[in-house]
C-alpha cells in the first residue's frame, strides 16, 4: 500500500478486526448470515495483507496473481449468489475491487510498490472510489438508530446484531476507500 506506514498499519488493523469479527459472527444459527459473514471475513484479511506497508513487507511477485485468482473465485461466487438476492451485489464489487486493486499491483513497476503511485487505471480507480464513498456513506446513515427495542425483547446473539454486521460492512467500506485513495 502506497502513503504513511502509521496510516497502513491503522488499515491492518481495522481490516483485521473486521475479518476477525466477521469469523465470529459465522456462528450465527441462520445459514444466509454464516455464508456473508465468511464472505466479509475473507475480504477483511484480504483487505489487511494487501494494506501491510511495502516498506515492511515486499510480497513475492506470484502472490498478486494469487490475491487475484482467490478474490476471482469470491467474485464468482457473489455473482452465483446475485441471482437470487440482489443484496449480494455488493459483494460482488467489493471482490472485483480486490481483483482489480491485485492486477494493478501485478502489473505496477517495482517502485509503485514502495508508495510512488501511479498503480490503476484513473476512470475506474475513480468509479470504484464513488461507488465505496457513496456506500460509507449510506451505510453510516443506517447505523443511526430508527427505534427502541421493545422491552422485554431476548437479545440477539452476538453474531446476529445487525448493527454489528452493518458496522463491520462500513469499516471494510472505509478501508476500501482508503486502499483505493492510495493507487
Amino acid at each position: 500500500m502506497h502513503g504513511p506506514v502509521s496510516a497502513a498499519w491503522l488499515l491492518v488493523a481495522l481490516c483485521a478486526a473486521t475479518g476477525a469479527y466477521c469469523l465470529l459472527r459465522m456462528r450465527s444459527g441462520v445459514a444466509e448470515q454464516r455464508r456473508a459473514a465468511g464472505g466479509e471475513a475473507l475480504m477483511g484479511f484480504g483487505m489487511a495483507a494487501m494494506a501491510v506497508p511495502a516498506a515492511v513487507f515486499t510480497p513475492p511477485g506470484w502472490a498478486w496473481p494469487a490475491y487475484a485468482a482467490v478474490f476471482g473465485a469470491a467474485a464468482l461466487r457473489a455473482l452465483w449468489a446475485v441471482r437470487g438476492d440482489p443484496g449480494h451485489l455488493h459483494h460482488l464489487v467489493g471482490s472485483a475491487a480486490m481483483v482489480y486493486m491485485a492486477v494493478a499491483m501485478a502489473g505496477a513497476p517495482p517502485a509503485a510498490h514502495h508508495g510512488h503511485g501511479g498503480t490503476g487505471i484513473p476512470l475506474l480507480t475513480g468509479a470504484l472510489l464513488l461507488y465505496f464513498t457513496g456506500y460509507v456513506l449510506l451505510s453510516g446513515a443506517r447505523l443511526v438508530p430508527a427505534a427502541v427495542p421493545r422491552a422485554g425483547a431476548a437479545p440477539d446473539r452476538w453474531g446476529d446484531r445487525p448493527e454489528l454486521a452493518r458496522a463491520c460492512r462500513l469499516s471494510m467500506g472505509i478501508g476500501m476507500v482508503a486502499m483505493l485513495l492510495a493507487m
